[in-house]
């Protein structure tokens, strides 16, 4: 020991390099994040698959879905009736990844999907689309 109480063989703390107890701090730090972060979002994982998205929203609740996914009035030819209940999350990301969406035949299917990929931000099931394009690590 010096005469000033510290010992030789500790190097001292340059500016702006952490010692090694800041580091193990540092990753102890981050390691509680990480455990606290990772339950979270296998939950958000697992509500993103059950949340559901109404075909049309509720403002144009009467109108059927054009081949082309836009919402026009009931009983137009060649425009699909709506589907009884909402699409779920999980139908549609199986069919965002090329397959097709349950109980329907391929062009109602489709017409359904672009109506879906038509929607944007204020229209009811917009937060589910965004979330199921959301890539998960």
């Amino acid at each position: 020991m010096s005469e000033d109480g510290e010992q030789r063989n500790e190097i001292p703390e340059r500016e702006g390099v952490p010692t090694r107890r800041r580091a193990l701090m540092l990753g102890a730090v981050g390691a509680s994040a990480i455990v606290s972060i990772r339950p979270a979002l296998a939950s958000t994982a697992v509500s993103i698959v059950h949340c559901q998205i109404p075909v049309p929203d509720a403002a144009r609740a009467s109108g059927w879905i054009a081949a082309d996914g836009s919402v026009v009035a009931s009983g137009t030819a060649g425009a699909f009736a709506p589907p009884r209940q909402p699409l779920k999350g999980e139908d549609v990301k199986q069919a965002l990844a090329g397959g097709q969406l349950p109980g329907v035949e391929y062009e109602r299917s489709q017409a359904y999907m672009k109506y879906v990929r038509n929607l944007h931000s204020g229209t009811s099931g917009f937060t589910c689309f965004a979330s199921l394009q959301m890539p998960r690590g």
